[in-house]
Order: C-alpha cells, then structure tokens, then sequence
C-alpha cells in the first residue's frame, strides 16, 4: 500500500487537482488506487448544484493519476514525470457521486523507449463507471526546488 505522503513524493499534483487518496497494491504492470469522492470537492460547486455528478473528465484524470503510479515506478522512470498524450475507447457507464469510492485499476498494455499505453477502469462497489485506455510519454518534469524557484 502506498499512503498520501508517498503519492505526494511521486506526483506532482496538489489540491484540488489530487485525485488518487491511497494505492493499494502496484506491481510491475498493474495498479489498483481509490479515491474516495465527497461533497467537499470543488468542481460539485458547478457540476451539478441540484445533482453533483464527477465530471468525465475528472474520472479521466483520477484514473491517470492512479495509472502514473504504475509508471512512476518503472525503472526507466526514475526523475520523470508522465504526461497524458492521449485518450482512446473512453466509455463512461455510470454517475459517480459524493459518498462513493472510485477504485480504479491500471495496467500496463505496452511500454517502450518512454512511451506507453495503459488499460484503467474504475470502478464503485465494484460496478464500472468509467473505463479508458491512456497513452503516456515519459519527460523529464520540474524538481520540487525548481518549482519553488518559479
């Protein structure tokens, strides 16, 4: 399991744009991590006020950045950050709402010279919501002294 304190060392989100709370397991080519949803997420100001529903969107980017701890631990990744290049068969098949648990699974489907794709679905009580294949390229990102240099 990897904690928050570990994620915040291996991404460079913040809030509000963390998305991923915990990983549960990760091995050399898949990974499983949560997000648990809540009211107090800003986008449910606007989307909806009525009916808070996640944005597509933001279910993309929460499964990303669960797939980019797959990534992040490969060895040829060591200093780099992944970057989302594109987004293919995107199917969104339910509402995700505060109170749910969105546990999201990667896997890697091919990687190479540090460009990849990978395979993420999420998932609440164990229902899809969203799945999605994700291609990544590998570069080097910004040191946290540089960024505070900025």
């Amino acid at each position: 399991m990897i904690n928050i304190q570990e994620i915040f060392r291996l991404l460079p989100h913040r809030y509000p744009f963390l998305l991923v709370d915990r990983i549960l397991e990760v091995d050399g080519e898949h990974v499983i991590g949560l997000k648990n949803i809540t009211i107090n997420e800003p986008f449910f100001v606007g989307h909806f006020p009525d009916e808070p529903v996640m944005p597509g969107v933001l279910l993309l980017e929460a499964m990303g950045q669960v797939a980019a701890m797959l990534v992040v631990n490969l060895p040829e990744a060591s200093g780099m950050v992944s970057y989302l290049t594109g987004v293919n068969n995107a199917r969104f098949r339910r509402p995700v709402k505060p109170g749910d648990q969105l546990i999201t699974e990667a896997r890697l489907i091919k990687f190479r010279s540090r460009v990849g794709k990978v395979q993420v679905t999420g998932r609440v009580d164990g229902e899809v919501a969203a799945e999605a294949e994700l291609s990544f390229v590998l570069a080097q990102g910004l040191s946290r002294e540089d960024s505070k240099e900025s």
